[in-house]
């Protein structure tokens, strides 16, 4: 696999195959010079990213507590069981997880339960392929679609290595963090 990447050494701009001969030729401190530059350039976008994905989540948490009886008469129009109870419960992992996102305690478990809530409530709440109304369908095709890229969202930053940048520490790292840490140390 080839991988081109720009690299800035002493002021000049440089690209670099990153074959074995090539990777090998620079000292292992200007690679970690130039993974650092990489790392942060990509700090405040992400940050802002996070954010505001984030940001969505827990105004959409809010939204279910504050509007439960209106989004409970779209359930129940939908066929679920208690419905008012069940937009209650839906605002739990939106905000659990929308806050695990805007702190970074645990990410990966906060991006998780915004996937579980969105992969559950998805093909019940925005069944487009079930509408025969043309207007009704093509609501619920975007929001069907918008909760799959959303879904998609928190699947990509599942991904992203913890602890993420402007978090709050929860907790001390586990021997497998320390591992995998060292790991990457190591490799770079």
């Amino acid at each position: 696999m080839c991988i081109y990447l720009r690299l800035k050494l002493r002021g000049k701009s440089n690209v670099v195959h990153s074959n074995p001969a090539t990777a090998a030729a620079l000292s292992s401190s200007h690679l970690r010079a130039l993974v650092h530059e990489a790392e942060s350039r990509w700090r405040t976008p992400f940050l802002i990213g996070r954010l505001l994905f984030a940001g969505f989540f827990i105004n959409s948490g809010v939204s279910h507590l504050q509007h439960r009886k209106s989004m409970a008469a779209y359930a129940r129009a939908k066929g679920v069981p208690q419905p008012e109870l069940a937009v209650t419960i839906s605002a739990v992992p939106l905000l659990l997880g929308g806050a695990s996102l805007l702190l970074g305690v645990k990410p990966k478990l906060g991006a998780m339960a915004l996937l579980g809530f969105l992969a559950g409530v998805s093909p019940v709440m925005h069944d487009f392929w079930r509408d025969e109304d043309p207007d009704t369908r093509m609501n619920n095709m975007i929001m069907f679609m918008k909760n799959l890229a959303l879904a998609g969202g928190a699947l990509a930053l599942m991904g992203v290595d913890e602890p993420w940048e402007a978090s709050i520490p929860a907790g001390k790292p586990s021997l497998g963090d320390k591992v995998r840490k060292i790991g990457r140390q190591i490799a770079a």
